[in-house]
């Protein structure tokens, strides 16, 4: 009895995968329509429980302001903290602020300065993640955590292996980024050789919101801004 019980549960399972593939498409299919529209945007990461009176959730602020001063919008996770600062800075700015929410059962709700026909609500992570990659044509990086460093990570794999075109990866924030950045060229590239030196040639440490609109404009001076993939 309880044999057969186990093998019902399992298909029961795969019923409910292959039906999902459907929200899943649903998902993807309604992201790259309104995505499809925005025009070139950078997205701003960083971490959700930073509040408005730190250091860092104004200089994301100004930061993602001098995006769309620049001519360019700002996509940010929808949600507080950092990302509630970037989207304000592109709305104070008058600029295009766009975002991509995550169903979370804790601290994801939308942030108010999201334009009201460029918030996206996802249930799965990884259609998110695509959504983020493909239509930014750099990512800022605060400050954050596991969320943060995912974002981080996946993008620089995708370049490494090639997989989607090189964009600007910029970090914000010297203080929070050299001791990562110190172990992943003393004990990645170095010691260990996992890395290529050439693997960290787009990605750049700085302070200030005007350092974030060099690289940015530097990059782009000579080459066209479109999709990723």
């Amino acid at each position: 009895m309880r044999k057969e019980k186990h093998h019902k549960g399992w298909n029961e399972i795969k019923t409910n995968d292959s039906w999902a593939i459907f929200k899943i498409m649903g998902e993807f299919v309604n992201g790259f329509e309104k995505m499809s529209k925005i025009g070139p945007c950078v997205s701003i990461f960083g971490s959700a429980r930073t509040k408005p009176d730190h250091k860092y959730y104004k200089l994301a602020e100004n930061v993602a302001k001098k995006i769309v001063e620049a001519g360019y919008g700002v996509i940010t996770g929808g949600g507080p903290g950092i990302m509630e600062a970037g989207n304000k800075g592109a709305h104070l700015g008058g600029g295009t602020s766009v975002g991509l929410n995550i169903d979370l059962p804790f601290e994801q709700h939308d942030n108010p300065y999201i334009d009201h026909d460029k918030s996206l609500d996802f249930d799965y992570f990884f259609v998110r993640k695509v959504m983020f990659v493909k239509y930014s044509q750099g990512f800022v990086v605060m400050p954050g955590g596991f969320g943060t460093l995912d974002e981080l990570f996946e993008a620089m794999t995708l370049i490494q292996t090639y997989k989607i075109e090189k964009f600007p990866i910029i970090l914000v924030g010297t203080d929070f980024w050299k001791g990562l950045m110190d172990w992943i060229k003393s004990t990645l590239l170095e010691t260990f050789g996992n890395i290529s030196e050439k693997d960290l040639d787009l990605i750049h440490l700085v302070d200030t919101e005007d350092e974030v609109i060099t690289i940015l404009d530097n990059f782009y001076k000579n080459s066209g801004l479109s999709p990723n993939f």
